[in-house]
């Protein structure tokens, strides 16, 4: 292995164990192994909240192994359930990204495998509306869904969340917005349901608080509560007024965790500062649960919607996918593997990782599973049900996870090895790597390992021709 690697998986390891034997010391909540309240029929129904970040990359959070961040928050809830080191996501770019994990199809599949940003959103059909989305499924069992925050899946008639099986929805419709104007492109993007809607504070507390609020009128039925963060999404030049700076916003409070002035300059040091407040909006839903003692009732999912953006010369890259290679809108491990924990009382043992290969696809079928739902029998769901393996009960339910990019980027992952094909690389061919001894997608193995590559490049091309059927 790589020596500077080796040394950044023992390091990630050791604050990993430090931080897990922490947050169960200070953890006030109860999680008995023994009581299985799910399997002992108390809870017919758990409640699932999913918390989608935005742009997150692998090496951002505390509990992954930067020293740097203050994240309590998601460190605790890591602490309380099992944290995911090998997760995936459907694609690197954060609209067929979201689709996928909606639907359980892979994007190939499901028909949108591409960012729509030069189409007005509120002429995006985006998500074909053939495609069900796992509120839709939900509400067969009795379950009330609600979405707030970044929807980014089209806002034409039959492309909303209210129209796609959401109970209500309040948020911004696009990739995007500014953090306390809501503007996007120059108007605004905050929506109540349908109509245009207005909010005074910063995005993450607002959307946390609008969460909460759903909470707490529907705790006394099963709920889904899908919180796809508008953060750490980086600022757009487009969304500012003229004469405005182009920086990181958060409040100031985030900004004093650290000692940090909110006037800095520093790029690195206001996006920590984002950083801990999406903590901050994290937590807050998190105590609602607890408040409402609804905690050991509920499935908490939280997960970033592809890795952080390292693209040369973009700027603002203060985001880290640390050890792994590159970043967001490309195939290679910063762009697709990202942080991912999962918290489910009774079912998941507190403080343990999972090092087996997962994809967010999965989500649909541990929800449907979990509301004691069949599985959809007049379509393909590439997502397969990793309640076993996210309890260290199984391997991977995958034999292969694979991606399909634009027209040049495609890989495959089968067990330690990866095949893949990439679009930002000055080698467009394939390369083979052995992720086990090199995360970092360093040592291509195509040469010393032929039949191996012709292999997964068979599987690959065999999938890929059926998945194109989207069926």
């Amino acid at each position: 292995m790589n020596h500077n690697v080796e040394s950044q998986v023992r390091s990630e390891e050791r604050i990993t164990r430090r931080h897990f034997m922490k947050m169960l010391s200070l953890t006030g909540v109860s999680f008995a192994l023994g009581r299985n309240l799910f399997a002992q029929g108390s809870t017919p129904k758990p409640n699932i909240v999913i918390m989608f970040l935005d742009n997150i990359g692998y090496g951002d959070l505390a509990c992954y192994g930067n020293e740097a961040m203050k994240t309590p928050r998601i460190d605790r809830l890591a602490a309380e359930g099992v944290r995911c080191t090998d997760f995936y996501i459907g694609s690197p770019s954060c609209m067929p990204s979201r689709g996928a994990l909606l639907t359980g199809r892979h994007p190939l599949r499901n028909g949108l495998n591409e960012q729509l940003y030069k189409i007005d959103e509120h002429q995006q059909i985006a998500l074909p509306h053939t495609e069900v989305i796992l509120p839709r499924y939900l509400a067969k069992a009795g379950y009330v869904s609600g979405c707030f925050g970044k929807w980014n899946l089209g806002f034409a008639p039959g492309s909303r969340p209210t129209d796609r099986g959401f109970d209500e929805y309040f948020g911004n419709i696009s990739g995007n917005c500014d953090y306390y104007t809501y503007i996007y492109n120059g108007r605004n993007d905050l929506h109540r349901n349908t109509e245009p809607a207005k909010a005074n504070g910063y995005s993450t507390f607002v959307f946390a608080n609008a969460a909460c609020e759903f909470i707490e009128r529907n705790k006394d039925r099963p709920f889904f509560c899908y919180v796809p963060f508008n953060a750490a999404h980086y600022p757009n030049p487009k969304n500012k007024p003229p004469g405005t700076p182009c920086l990181w916003q958060a409040p100031d409070e985030a900004f004093a965790r650290y000692g940090y002035s909110p006037k800095t300059l520093d790029e690195r040091k206001r996006y920590r500062a984002v950083v801990t407040a999406l903590d901050d909006g994290v937590g807050r839903v998190l105590d609602q649960l607890d408040r409402l003692k609804l905690t050991e009732k509920t499935i908490v999912i939280l997960l970033s919607d592809n890795g952080a953006f390292l693209i040369p010369a973009r700027g603002l890259e203060c985001a880290s996918n640390a050890p792994l290679r590159a970043g967001g809108t490309t195939l290679w491990e910063g762009g697709i593997r990202v942080p991912c924990i999962v918290r489910w009382p009774g079912r998941i043992k507190p403080g343990t990782l999972c090092r087996e290969p997962l994809v967010s696809m999965d989500l649909v079928p541990m929800a449907l599973h979990a509301a004691d739902l069949a599985l959809p029998a007049d379509r393909v769901l590439d997502g397969k049900d990793p309640t076993a393996a996210l309890a260290g009960r199984a391997p991977s339910p995958h034999k292969y996870l694979y991606w399909r990019w634009g027209t040049i980027s495609a890989a495959i992952r089968m067990g330690r090895y990866k095949l893949i094909r990439e679009r930002y690389s000055t080698n467009q061919d394939w390369q083979l790597f052995d992720l086990q001894t090199d995360i970092g997608e360093s040592a291509n193995l195509l040469a010393a390992k032929p039949e191996l590559a012709e292999h997964l490049k068979a599987q690959f091309e065999r999938w890929e021709k059926e998945a194109s059927s989207g069926r």
